[in-house]
């Protein structure tokens, strides 16, 4: 971004900080050298997304991170405080679940595969010597099926334990580090819990639902000064600042997790003890029970909490939720292991753990309970405010919450398929006659034979959408030829390079067609998960055995849906193992993981507390006291310049910006996703009223945007006649069409990389502080009334 090998940061850490070159460390010092050109600073947040190799965990969080994302997809909304809260409760719940079924995962593998069905079958236990103690022909101390449990329980318990571990660590990174409180004129720092950049009278936006008036937003004929800066929620003092909500919902989560691990314990002796056991062992099965379900209800009352206020700077803490919860847990966690472990001499492991099937069972019914409820009420909200531009008719929510749990059943179904697989030698797990263990649950096998059927229908609207491309391409041809056809003066463009571009053109185009795909993957995935429940509990079988007898198309159709679908789920976990072992070791690798985080942590954990760290929590405070500072105390210019996602950062911190401190801003964003992918997939923060407030309330900004970028494009404003619009584009891309004196090679298709490369970004850039200068005092300098200027680069080298 310096364009010089040499940086010195300026302030800041390893993690994230500011750079400037060599030769304008003290240029506040020396104003007479830069009355003509701008002081370059940029931001650097890389190690924020990639980071060190233990970041290549975060692959296994992939679903806490999707299904947070769903938390911020509703619609806008008016008034309609009740709907968000509920949406918001919806979601909450939707990713307790998640919690929760990654940890009947790994008691699924570690107590009933391994400790119930397999050490208690010699035929299975025989092969693996390392089961020798646990086995029940051994009939040592270990050999009750009780005792067991209570072993195997340490798997699960250990991986809670690790998602606890990473999010209190991650906390201690991120939400822990109070936001700077900003300075007054002279420079110095201020005081007081609610005196965050931003808090300067201006009411706010209410995309919440709550009943705050909102301000008037600029309309045709307006000018910046003339109408209050609408202020959203991203500028809120609070909403950077999720400590207390984290903690909460961290303590709730793990609670959840290690119940999960109790009931599956507490289950198998419960059942045991009721057809061999006395009045007193059932009675206190059933004490034991009622705590657990007690327990439960004071997590789901936790989760379904609000949690904070943005309004301000919550920095409580609910001591007595964040320590009572994971305390009781553990102590009923502790109880039932003692309870499982106790003798039972004459208690026999058979079967399947009947805790694991209903467990399952009853997060699939949930799950999709839930999501329905949530397109329901997302619906609802985006009817009540219509945009035409919010993706999928504002379902863009329970769309992304419906992968969310996709992506979670894929998960812990490929892990129990293949240690069923491993564990049972040449037999198939669940086909009865040569297997010597039952496997997983039978709605684990459904779920893996849908999945075959879900690419296969996928085929028909991923066809559509390549024909459509194409097409376009084609038609986009003649638009091409046109544009460049001065530069040929008479002469035909060459045909091969222009169908190049407008094949480049097409492609990009797919961006705004994927809200379709997603939408017709959520939808199959909901019908068909649905089909999978029932036939599992309609026929208590694996699908290959529930077909029997119905004609042999039907029999080969659902075994060969079986044996493909379990293949591919247990090829997605060993894909997903994989990705995580080589960005561990592959620093490129995990910068390309980094990529995916950009957009996924940029959002607070509002529903998940296991999901990867918001490391905007940090950026954007940091930007918003670095620009902050620097104009309290030069009195100077300034233009924010923000690529990509650097563009999101750069509105972020403005919106938390003092009034005055955001008249002395102008934005320049170039390659930004900021309406194409926030505006339409998160209408409530980044909506046209959201943007043309922050149009309103920057002194001017400019958005340079190519078709050839897949990934950025126009803000959509309209600054109405006679003024200077903010989109800029479509920026010519090459620049030249074929080969020429000047550049007798072929010049690259840029795409979404090197704005900073194209003659205009300089004049825009050199235009804003132009715009800047005459309304802006003569104050600070070199003594003769000249301002001192910082041209402030915000987009950082998230990946490389």
């Amino acid at each position: 971004m310096l364009g010089d090998p040499r940086t010195v940061r300026v302030t800041g850490d390893l993690t994230a900080a500011m750079y400037r070159r060599p030769e304008d460390v003290d240029a506040e010092e020396h104003p007479e050298r830069y009355r003509d050109r701008p002081v370059a600073e940029a931001y650097c947040w890389s190690n924020l997304t990639s980071g060190n190799g233990s970041r290549a965990l975060w692959l296994l969080l992939l679903p806490f991170m999707v299904v947070n994302l769903a938390h911020w997809m509703r619609p806008a909304a008016r008034g309609r405080t009740r709907a968000v809260r509920f949406y918001g409760v919806l979601v909450r719940v939707l990713a307790l679940s998640l919690t929760v079924l990654l940890t009947a995962a790994a008691c699924e593998v570690a107590l009933d595969l391994v400790a119930w069905q397999c050490a208690g079958v010699a035929a299975c236990s025989d092969r693996r010597s390392w089961l020798g103690f646990l086995s029940a022909e051994q009939g040592g101390w270990w050999s009750q099926p009780g005792r067991r449990l209570a072993l195997a329980a340490a798997l699960p318990t250990a991986l809670v334990t690790l998602l606890w571990y990473l999010s209190n660590r991650t906390w201690s990174a991120y939400e822990s580090q109070r936001p700077f409180l900003g300075t007054d004129s002279r420079g110095d720092a201020r005081g007081g819990p609610d005196e965050l950049p931003g808090q300067d009278g201006v009411p706010d936006v209410t995309p919440s639902g709550d009943d705050t008036p909102e301000p008037k937003i600029p309309t045709r004929g307006d000018t910046p000064d003339s109408v209050p800066a609408a202020r959203p929620a991203l500028g809120r003092p609070g909403f950077w600042y999720g400590r207390r909500l984290v903690a909460r919902l961290r303590a709730a989560h793990t609670a959840a997790g290690l119940l999960t691990v109790a009931v599956f314990v507490q289950r198998a002796a419960a059942d045991y003890d009721v057809t061999h056991s006395g009045p007193g062992p059932v009675l206190l099965g059933r004490l034991l029970s009622l705590a657990l379900a007690l327990c439960a209800l004071l997590v789901l009352a936790v989760v379904c909490g609000r949690g904070r206020s943005e309004r301000r700077l919550d920095h409580r803490l609910d001591r007595a939720v964040i320590t009572f919860l994971p305390s009781a847990a553990v102590v009923l966690l502790a109880v039932s292991l003692v309870h499982a472990a106790w003798s039972r001499p004459g208690w026999i492991s058979s079967g399947v753990l009947v805790a694991g099937a209903d467990t399952f069972r009853a997060l699939t019914a949930g799950q999709g309970v839930l999501v329905v409820a949530l397109a329901a009420v997302a619906l609802s909200l985006h009817r009540g405010a219509p945009d035409a531009r919010t993706a999928l008719y504002g379902l863009g929510g329970p769309a992304i919450a419906m992968l969310a749990c996709a992506l979670g059943g894929v998960m812990t179904g490929g892990l129990a398929q293949r240690v069923a697989d491993w564990l049972d030698g040449p037999g198939t797990p669940g086909m009865g006659a040569g297997s010597a263990i039952g496997g997983p649950p039978v709605l684990l096998s459904w779920q893996a034979s849908v999945l075959p059927v879900l690419l296969l229908a996928l085929l028909v609207p991923v066809g559509v959408l390549l024909v459509r491309t194409a097409r376009l391409a084609r038609l986009t041809e003649p638009v091409v030829a046109a544009e460049y056809a001065p530069e040929y003066r008479g002469r035909t463009p060459e045909r091969g390079r222009t169908r190049q571009i407008a094949r480049v053109r097409a492609t990009a185009r797919l961006t705004d067609e994927a809200a379709w795909i997603i939408g017709c993957l959520s939808g199959a995935t909901l019908l068909l998960g649905a089909a999978a429940l029932a036939g599992s509990w309609a026929t208590g079988q694996v699908p290959g055995l529930a077909m029997d007898g119905t004609g042999p198309f039907l029999e080969s159709a659902a075994e060969a849906a079986q044996s493909t679908g379990s293949w591919m789920v247990g090829f997605g976990f060993i894909l997903f193992v994989a990705s995580g072992r080589r960005a561990y070791r592959d620093a490129s690798a995990r910068r390309t993981i980094g990529i995916l985080w950009d957009v996924g942590t940029y959002w607070p954990r509002a529903a998940h507390p296991f999901a990867p760290p918001c490391y905007a929590e940090r950026a954007v405070p940091d930007l918003a006291s670095r620009m902050s500072a620097w104009t309290a105390r030069t009195g100077g210019r300034l233009v924010i310049s923000g690529h990509s996602q650097g563009s999101v950062l750069a509105a972020s911190a403005v919106w938390q910006l003092p009034a005055a401190t955001r008249r002395r801003i102008a934005l320049l964003t170039y390659g930004s996703p900021a309406e194409r992918l926030y505006g339409r997939w998160f209408p409530a923060y980044f909506g046209p009223t959201a943007l043309r407030g922050l149009r309103g309330s920057v002194h001017c900004w400019r958005n340079l945007w190519r078709a050839t970028d897949p990934i950025g494009g126009p803000v959509r404003i309209d600054e109405g006649a006679g003024r200077p619009g903010v989109d800029h584009g479509p920026l010519k891309d090459p620049l030249v069409h074929g080969r020429t004196a000047e550049l007798p090679l072929p010049e690259p298709i840029l795409g979404h990389s090197d704005y900073q490369a194209d003659p205009v970004f300089a004049r825009e850039r050199a235009a804003l502080l132009a715009e800047l200068g005459p309304v802006l005092p003569r104050q600070g300098g070199d003594g003769a009334g000249h301002p001192s200027a910082e041209g402030q680069g915000s987009s950082g080298r998230s990946s490389g």
